[in-house]
């Protein structure tokens, strides 16, 4: 690509991004989303978390990986039921760096 390309594309880009940000200021109040919409976005935090955690714990150097030498998929999962036995983030890091250290070191 050239550096003119790289710049339209840059500026497209840009706008892009700008104006659909916009649309909801642009309409203010008078914006109203149908409920089926509005009930469809509640779950778009996390499935965006979804599509970029999964591919990095699952994925190695070697390609897909549920093997015991995929350690940030055991510290994730290990991450994932202290959060929903306990639902505190500190002890969910906490684990998750715990178990990852350990399989690290001995396996």
């Amino acid at each position: 690509m050239t550096s003119t390309q790289i710049w339209l594309a840059i500026i497209g880009m840009t706008f892009v991004t700008a104006l659909t940000r916009a649309m909801f200021l642009i309409g203010g109040e008078r914006t109203v989303l149908p409920a089926r919409v509005q009930k469809m976005l509640r779950y778009a935090p996390a499935a965006a978390l979804a599509a970029v955690v999964l591919p990095d714990v699952l994925t190695t150097p070697d390609g897909l990986s549920f093997g015991t030498s995929n350690h940030e998929l055991y510290a994730t999962l290990a991450g994932l039921g202290w959060f929903l036995w306990r639902r505190t983030m500190l002890g969910t890091i906490v684990t998750g760096m715990i178990v990852f250290t350990l399989m690290r070191v001995f396996l």
